[in-house]
């Protein structure tokens, strides 16, 4: 098959841009003609909260990635469209994250559309962005109307789709595969010392970016718990702040844990993902909001427990009680499972457990799910 997908890669950064990557490779290991369209401008700077949109890191050396796309350009957007239905490929895969995209996605659909031979597919990873606003309420409508088919990572986002979506054209879930391109698993002893923390920590890492909805402040509460203090754990806290790190510090300094608490705020390069993970004994989400995560599929991976909140899609591949916790969104019972992990060494049983649970997370399985005609 020919295949194009249509998202963010190198030399953009983060969890999407290395989804699209490794789903890319998976097609390409299986023999399939594939390429990338990724952006020559994917946010205007005063959109994105971050440091940087790129990254330094070098770009995968086995993929075609071409920079074509302008999210704010529609004279842009027919072009592409023109450029990629002239290259008659059999599946066109828009990697579909937030409402800003609809109308450069759903347009470039449209184009591509003229040829009925092409099928459009949309892998939705957020449908309703975790943080809404009102642009959420119109501009996806767009996009769905011109798309053929729907592929999703959680249950939840199937539902959202819905509210778009009055043809109820074919939408089919499969599993956030694992993220397998972050290395080899390693000693806590390596990981510590390359992070320069004591071995002989008990840590808890919450990875990724910092907004509200991911609920860092409800961790650091638990941290205050007097159970949990009484446990001399370490939070490692790993990602860059997408709000102001003024509340956090703040709060760090109120509930009196800064010696809990270890923070890497810089962003966290692909090659030193490792490292934290294989530091960890548990790594927590204590999500507000969410539909599906690429840091429960890290943490398959490195073999690490979890402990996550029943909101979106995180349930779903947490099993209560076998791989991590599944808890509400609420300060106390993130304690109450704290102090349950380490008090009973949980550990090794739970590790036992997400070595037959991983099994499930292949991206050759979600491959075929995106290609199997419905």
């Amino acid at each position: 098959m020919k295949i194009i997908i249509v998202g963010t890669a190198h030399p953009f950064r983060g969890g999407l841009a290395a989804f699209n990557e490794r789903l890319a490779d998976e097609f390409v290991r299986e023999g399939h003609n594939v390429e990338i369209q990724t952006f020559t401008l994917q946010y205007p700077k005063f959109l994105f909260p971050g440091k940087t949109q790129f990254s330094d890191e070098a770009a995968p050396k086995n993929l075609i990635i071409e920079r074509t796309i302008n999210s704010i350009n529609p004279f842009n957007w027919l072009k592409v469209g023109k450029e990629i239905s002239s290259k008659s490929p059999d599946y066109v895969i828009f990697c579909y994250w937030m409402s800003f995209m609809a109308p450069c996605f759903g347009t470039i659909a449209k184009i591509i559309g003229k040829n009925s031979k092409i099928k459009r597919i949309a892998l939705i990873h957020n449908m309703i962005p975790h943080e809404p606003n009102i642009l959420d309420k119109f501009l996806p409508k767009y996009f769905v109307k011109h798309i053929d088919k729907f592929v999703t990572l959680s249950k939840s986002v199937i539902n959202d789709i819905n509210l778009f979506d009055k043809k109820n054209k074919p939408k089919i879930c499969s599993p956030h595969p694992i993220y397998d391109t972050y290395g080899e698993p390693m000693s806590k002893q390596i990981a510590c010392k390359f992070l320069n923390i004591n071995e002989n920590e008990r840590i808890v890492l919450f990875f990724g970016f910092i907004r509200h909805y991911k609920g860092l402040d409800l961790l650091l509460e638990a941290f205050a718990d007097e159970r949990v203090r009484d446990l001399n754990l370490k939070l490692l806290v790993a990602g860059e702040f997408y709000e102001d790190a003024e509340i956090y510090y703040r709060k760090i300094k109120d509930l009196r844990i800064e010696n809990q608490v270890v923070l890497h705020t810089d962003y966290i390069a692909d090659n030193k993902v490792k490292y934290y993970f294989c530091a960890a004994d548990i790594v927590a989400q204590p999500y507000r909001t969410a539909t599906q995560s690429g840091i429960s599929q890290i943490a398959y991976h490195f073999e690490k427990p979890m402990l996550v909140t029943n909101v979106g899609g995180l349930p779903e591949i947490v099993p209560d009680g076998a791989v991590g916790y599944v808890v509400a969104p609420q300060a106390n019972e993130i304690a109450d499972a704290l102090v349950d992990f380490f008090e009973k060494k949980r550990e090794k049983t739970f590790i036992e457990n997400i070595k037959a649970e991983k099994e499930k997370y292949g991206w050759d399985t979600f491959a075929k799910v995106i290609l199997t005609e419905n």
